[in-house]
Parts: structure tokens; C-alpha cells; sequence
């Protein structure tokens, strides 16, 4: 599975649809090898084990190329928040206290 990046309103898939993604193609496989298994005897269930742990391996990989992937948007995104704040400190502010004011707003009128 390729590895795509996540550009905001590209219409791209995120990485957790691409892991959820994954994660519903091995569970398939892993599926329709153990169908298969169930009238298979010596050479024929150790080829099949084998399909099962290779199928295991690339999941595994997958996954992890993926898991690999949010962790470096996550990073660049904070890295990128950081250097907004540094850089307009008063907007951060101002958009901090417009927000906490309108959650009090909402609160209190629930109450």
C-alpha cells in the first residue's frame, strides 16, 4: 500500500482510513486462508501457513509505514503551531479569548 500525503481539502484518504483500510484487507485475507485451510492437509496447509504469515509480515509493515507517516504530519503540524504562535502571538490571543468567551456563553446558558 502506498503512502500518500494528507494535504488539507486535497480529498485524499487520512492515514487512519488507510490503516482502517488495511487493517479490513489483511482481516479479508486472513479470512479466505482459513477457509481455504479447511480441507487442506500436509504440504498444502504449511504453503497456506506460510501465505498466512507473509500476509501477517506485510500487514505488519503496512501499518507501521503508515503509523510512521501520521507521527511526521503530527510533528510538522505542531512545529508549524509553534512557529504561528512565535509569530502572532496577539491573533493566538485574541482567538483564544473569542473562543473561551463563547464556551462560557454556551455554558452558562445550559445551566
Amino acid at each position: 500500500m502506498s503512502i500518500k500525503s494528507n494535504g488539507l481539502g486535497s480529498g485524499r484518504r487520512s492515514a487512519s482510513q488507510d490503516i482502517s483500510q488495511e487493517f479490513y484487507n489483511f482481516l479479508a485475507d486472513v479470512e479466505g486462508l482459513v477457509k481455504e485451510t479447511a480441507e487442506l492437509t500436509g504440504d498444502e496447509l504449511a504453503q497456506t501457513r506460510g501465505r498466512i504469515v507473509e500476509r501477517i509480515s506485510a500487514a505488519r509493515k503496512s501499518i507501521g509505514e503508515l503509523g510512521d507517516n501520521l507521527a511526521q504530519q503530527g510533528r510538522r503540524s505542531a512545529t508549524a503551531t509553534n512557529e504561528y504562535v512565535h509569530e502572532q502571538p496577539w491573533k493566538v490571543i485574541g482567538a483564544s479569548a473569542a473562543a473561551a468567551f463563547l464556551l462560557g456563553l454556551v455554558l452558562a446558558r445550559r445551566g
